[in-house]
């Protein structure tokens, strides 16, 4: 290193050879850096002998691949830069790679000793689950489809094998497309598992080194359904979700549902359609195992992407599903999620996804108050036809209520004294019935700028009960585009106290969103592009996964689209505005598992998984011979299928620095 660089920059900055991505630390709130190596010293050579600080951070774009370079299309390809600029007008640059821990259906080292099936399946009893569907090659189940991912520590950790830092990961595995005969369609038909993976961080580099494989037991609570986004609690706990609740009214004949039920207890109708739907918590404890619980005062909606507030006690949470809303529990007391108050929000005039449009105001309707224990007694005691009657046709009865609710038009009626029960078990019927804004179309991820106190939230899609005169469409919700937007919006809601609900009582919260506006849209093409891209692949397409980065001031977006056949990873920055391409995800494949972490041991990562490579098809065209995609799938389905064991593997891992890599720590 240069020797004239001060004690104090060499405590901040040290360029590593081999480590991971950046490794940012508070010190990007404004200390001073050093560097030197490769061609990164030349750059800080000028400034070394100041105390220049940090004015930001950037990315440039990954190109878009191509068929002229079908490898990149059939993996994962990075060619972007990461850039920090200094106040002395020097930069640094780090070329950034993709690092996996295993590809889902590796043998990886079990931490009781052997090794297990990375993403594979267990019943309510943690046996194997087995596919039987080609004679003679039977196997145990293993998911193509890992999701929600939380890296974190434990106080006196300590698990065989480390040598330097411990730390673990959270994975859960949302589903899995296909039985290994290619034709038995599996979503949500096997209970999801959760791993906790036990990581090596070498003292030096950062780099991580997958060391310990845990297969949480989730017998204690009824398995888990349908597990997709997640999130890292303040207090250090993997926030779990269970998507699209199922209908309990229809649980009994539904096909899906009594599969799942077979698949996890031996029989169709063992389950309880009401012990899913909720959050779960993962904490992980110091030997690498980890207990789960779930919350059933949180509302029985389309989990997906929780984000708590830097309160410990507000959670907004994204609900995937049709005729969705935007949804706020607000626990009684801090880093305790098992007692609290629900809310859902009335959209007032003028929502718009036009992001030069004002924002739409929020208020908000309490749905009830409630403990995690009741509810979960009601779940167990109670039939849905308790709770509420439903039609599915207009009874001609003024005693009951017509609503919209999970794509479907119903007339409902609450049965005397039950309205805590549907508050929490039918919750998005409830929400309708006392009138929210029921009209959103799979709300994904979200996450929070505490510096701005300004939430984001990810709208896959704006469509079908988005858009004014569908039949999904509630008149009056506040909700009523002009016309649909497939390719969706990432929304920014802005944070305030002293909000209160729509009965005149004052919302114990200093986080509560009062109003939402687009922050980026999607744009639909009219004419899909030469691959067969039907959104412009030069902007973010179906926005899922969400994490900001308070250090780099950088919202992350991971996309779920079918409008692009290579779904990316993008980086925006919200104060220069810039948008970049950071990654391109296996053709077919959706970007998922997304974890910016600031600082963990002095360094920074980025957790970025993907799912069902060579899921081929953008909107209904899944025509391979004729289709959209007829060049693309018969030039890389070879080339997938090789790289991801037939399709049915995908990758866990995490963004990484090529060759020179940089730290940033504590000043």
């Amino acid at each position: 290193m240069n020797s004239v660089v001060n004690n104090s920059r060499r405590r901040v900055l040290q360029l590593l050879g081999g480590a991971p991505l950046l490794p940012l630390s508070s010190a990007l709130a404004g200390a001073g850096f050093l560097a030197g190596c490769g061609g990164g010293a030349d750059a800080v050579a000028a400034s070394s002998a100041t105390s220049a600080s940090l004015s930001g951070v950037s990315f440039s774009s990954t190109a878009a691949p191509t068929l002229a370079n079908a490898a990149a299309m059939a993996t994962t390809t990075v060619n972007s830069v990461m850039s920090v600029s200094f106040s002395d007008a020097s930069q640094l640059d780090f070329k950034l790679a993709y690092q996996p821990f295993f590809i889902t259906g590796d043998l990886v080292d079990d931490i009781k000793g052997g090794q297990i099936l990375a993403g594979g399946y267990f019943d309510i009893y943690n046996n194997k689950i087995i596919d039987k569907t080609v004679p003679g090659q039977e196997r145990q189940f293993f998911s193509d489809s890992p999701d929600g991912t939380s890296l974190l520590t434990v106080p006196g950790a300590k698990v065989a094998g480390v040598k330097g830092n411990t730390v673990f990961a959270v994975v859960q595995f949302e589903y899995t497309t296909w039985a290994q005969d290619g034709v038995t369609a599996m979503y949500g038909k096997l209970p999801s598992p959760i791993a906790v993976l036990t990581l090596d961080q070498d003292t030096a580099t950062g780099k991580l080194t997958l060391v310990k494989y845990h297969n949480v037991d989730t017998s204690a609570v009824n398995g888990l359904w349908i597990t997709c986004g997640a999130s890292l609690s303040p207090w250090g706990t993997h926030l779990s979700s269970e998507e699209y609740e199922p209908n309990a009214f229809t649980a009994a004949t539904d096909a899906q549902f009594m599969a799942f039920s077979k698949n996890l207890y031996g029989s169709e109708t063992a389950a309880n359609p009401y012990h899913y739907g909720h959050l779960p918590e993962v904490t992980v404890k110091a030997d690498g195992t980890a207990s789960i619980q779930k919350h059933y005062c949180m509302g029985r909606i389309s989990h997906e992407l929780v984000q708590v507030m830097p309160d410990n006690r507000t959670v907004f949470m994204g609900d995937d599903a049709t005729n969705s809303g935007y949804f706020v529990f607000v626990a009684n007391t801090e880093k305790d999620l098992s007692a609290g108050t629900l809310y859902v929000a009335k959209v007032g005039a003028g929502f718009s996804v036009d992001p030069t449009a004002a924002a739409a105001p929020l208020s908000w309707i309490k749905l009830g108050v409630a403990t995690s224990a009741e509810i979960k007694n009601l779940a167990t005691t109670l039939k849905p036809t308790d709770i509420m009657d439903v039609k599915t046709a207009d009874p001609l009865d003024a005693s009951y209520t017509k609503i919209k609710a999970s794509g479907r038009t119903e007339w409902i009626k609450l049965a005397p004294g039950m309205e805590k029960a549907a508050a929490f078990l039918e919750t998005h019927r409830y929400a309708a019935l006392v009138g929210a804004s029921m009209g959103f179309t799979k709300m994904e991820g979200t996450t929070v700028n505490i510096k701005d106190k300004v939430a984001y939230s990810a709208l896959q899609n704006c469509i079908n009960s988005m858009v004014s005169g569908h039949a999904t469409n509630a008149p009056g919700n506040g909700i009523a585009l002009p016309a649909a937007l497939n390719a969706g919006a990432v929304m920014a809601l802005n944070l305030k106290g002293g909000q209160k609900d729509d009965k005149g009582a004052a919302i114990n919260s200093e986080w509560m969103p009062v109003d939402t506006k687009a922050l980026l849209v999607g744009e639909d093409l009219a004419v899909p592009d030469a691959l067969g891209n039907t959104a412009n692949p030069n902007k973010v397409a179906n926005p899922d996964n969400l994490k900001f980065s308070e250090k780099m001031r950088t919202l992350f977006i991971g996309e779920d689209s079918s409008q692009h056949v290579n779904n990316f990873l993008w980086a925006y920055n919200i104060d220069t505005k810039k948008l970049s391409r950071i990654m391109s995800i296996p053709a077919g494949g959706e970007s998922t598992g997304l974890h910016a972490v600031d600082e963990l041991n002095g360094w920074t990562y980025i957790m970025s998984n993907f799912q069902h490579p060579g899921d081929w098809g953008t909107g209904s065209d899944k025509t391979f011979d004729t289709g959209l995609h007829k060049n693309v799938y018969k030039t890389l389905d070879p080339v997938i299928k090789a790289n991801y064991k037939d399709k049915f593997g995908a990758a866990v891992g995490y963004l990484t620095g090529e060759l020179k890599q940089i730290r940033l720590s504590e000043a």
